[in-house]
């Protein structure tokens, strides 16, 4: 088990998670704080704590199920394109949110409720990105979600607030899902039983050519939705 941990391999992946998690989940945070607005102060904490903690279980069952999916012939690709969408997404100026719309409860199970729902249903995009990442790892993705979550929810201003002084934090991100894209494919039975083992550059050219893919078709469609004279 100790070599698990101190495989190099997996320690990347979790970090990869970790940013995927940090990327994508910008929202949670918001949403979490609107539901929790009408509680009285003294039951803030707790609707906090256990709203993001069925987020957590819920998030991780998710993501479970998607990589049992991913092992079935031709999902990897279908979800490859599907993460080649989402980062190219990513890139893309924010269009006006529908926040006020999350229904805020006077009650703590109410609140706890709209996180869970919330969660899942703001978290597709995270969970094939995350689903990608972790190549079939179950613990991986509990020890990221486990990790990133609390950043998410605790340090969501100073991630925010990187993300927009910064933007290249952005286009990195972007990158990362590209190149978990192009590498996702690599490993579909479909594929792989078709070509045989493929030689080693193919595993660093693929997931180099998703990266510059979604780099590149964001930044294009980013800039042909800019208003003229900005």
């Amino acid at each position: 088990m100790p070599a698990l941990f101190l495989d190099g391999d997996l320690v990347v992946k979790i970090l990869q998670i970790i940013a995927i998690d940090v990327l994508l989940g910008g929202d949670n945070a918001v949403v979490i704080a609107l539901a929790c607005r009408r509680l009285a102060p003294e039951l803030r904490t707790q609707g906090i704590l256990w709203g993001t903690l069925g987020a957590i279980i819920l998030r991780i069952v998710l993501i479970s199920f998607a990589l049992g999916l991913l092992s079935l012939p031709y999902l990897r690709i279908v979800g490859a394109l599907l993460l080649l969408w989402i980062g190219i997404k990513l890139l893309l100026p924010e269009p006006e949110d529908d926040h006020d719309k999350i229904p805020a409860s006077t009650h703590l199970l109410g609140a706890i409720r709209t996180i869970i729902i919330a969660d899942a249903v703001m978290s597709l995009d995270n969970v094939v990105a995350v689903a990608g990442a972790a190549d079939g790892h179950v613990l991986l993705v509990a020890i990221g979600i486990l990790i990133s979550v609390p950043i998410i929810v605790w340090g969501s201003k100073l991630v925010l607030h990187l993300m927009e002084r910064y933007p290249v934090v952005i286009t990195l991100g972007a990158a990362l899902l590209g190149w978990i894209a192009g590498e996702m494919p690599l490993e579909d039975r479909a594929l792989t039983a078709l070509t045989g083992e493929l030689p080693g550059w193919i595993h660093l050219a693929a997931p180099a050519l998703g990266a510059a893919f979604v780099v590149g078709v964001g930044r294009a469609v980013a800039a042909r939705r800019q208003p003229p004279g900005r």
